[in-house]
């Protein structure tokens, strides 16, 4: 079972038109809250970011930590921590995480207010601008800062479509975005991880790829956690007696008892969307 290697690609024209807009509005910006999810900290991550937000003062929310393998994402942290980041892992269902955001706002827009007022402009509230991959977890930082509901959330790609303010509070409005990737995907890993973890769209993916991928990168990286979900104890190169296993173990079953690979490759998707395979990082350092 040979592995397709054409790139996976997904860059619709609402990403386009975000774009655009965003640099219409960066003169409004104060901040920018950039979102990367820790289980992928290198792929999720806007490659062209910088070229995009300019040198406006950032900080770089790590969500879904408490899904992640920390003693392999804290590495990242350090490293973008080195890089000049000010970084804050998040798993956002913790209210401190949120007041971590909010007190390290505002000190970086009390310097801002301070230089305004050296120019001769009153202060104002922060503006802050929340951009990231799609699926990220945008939305869910903007539903626990403003303390209810106010952006859709799903675990899909492309739920949100165009930019939209939302108060906080008299100190606090923010920019909301949809989902942006970049214009193509360079790395077929990164494009993998990407798929995997509700990035982009399971539509334009061969299902087949990405769950063999995904199952020989976690064998790679984390096989007790396969061997705890499946039972599957070694792999080889050829992949079909380790979905024979999964098939079995799940019931993926045609009659006669012959393994139905397109449910196994569902299955392997669902279970690593839903974090059935266990607290995951699938980028090294």
């Amino acid at each position: 079972m040979k592995m397709n290697n054409n790139p996976i690609q997904w860059y619709p024209g609402h990403m386009e038109k975000a774009r655009r807009e965003i640099k219409e509005k960066l003169s409004l910006i104060d901040i920018v809250y950039e979102v990367i999810d820790s289980r992928m900290p290198i792929s999720s991550k806007i490659k062209d970011i910088d070229n995009l937000i300019k040198n406006i003062p950032r900080i770089l929310i790590m969500s879904k930590y408490d899904m992640c393998d920390k003693s392999e994402t804290d590495k990242f942290i350090a490293h973008y921590e080195q890089e000049g980041y000010i970084v804050i892992p998040t798993s956002l269902n913790d209210k401190n995480d949120v007041k971590v955001i909010l007190n390290k706002s505002s000190e970086l827009m009390k310097k801002i207010n301070e230089d305004r007022k050296k120019k001769g402009m009153k202060p104002r509230a922060m503006r802050a601008l929340v951009i990231g991959v799609p699926n990220v977890g945008k939305s869910t930082l903007i539903n626990k800062l403003v303390g209810k509901k106010k952006a859709a959330t799903g675990n899909k790609p492309g739920i949100t479509k165009a930019l939209g303010w939302i108060r906080i509070n008299d100190n606090l409005e923010l920019l909301d975005t949809p989902g942006i990737l970049w214009p193509k995907i360079e790395s077929d890993i990164e494009g993998y991880h990407l798929a995997g973890l509700s990035s982009i769209k399971e539509e334009i993916v061969n299902k087949e790829d990405l769950a063999i991928y995904l199952l020989k990168r976690m064998y790679e990286l984390y096989p007790e956690n396969l061997k705890e979900r499946y039972g599957i104890d070694k792999m080889d190169d050829d992949v079909i007696p380790t979905l024979d296993i999964i098939a079995k173990k799940r019931g993926a079953l045609l009659k006669g008892g012959l393994s139905d690979y397109d449910k196994v490759y569902l299955i392997i998707l669902r279970d690593m969307k839903e974090g059935y395979l266990g607290k995951i990082t699938l980028d090294r350092i």
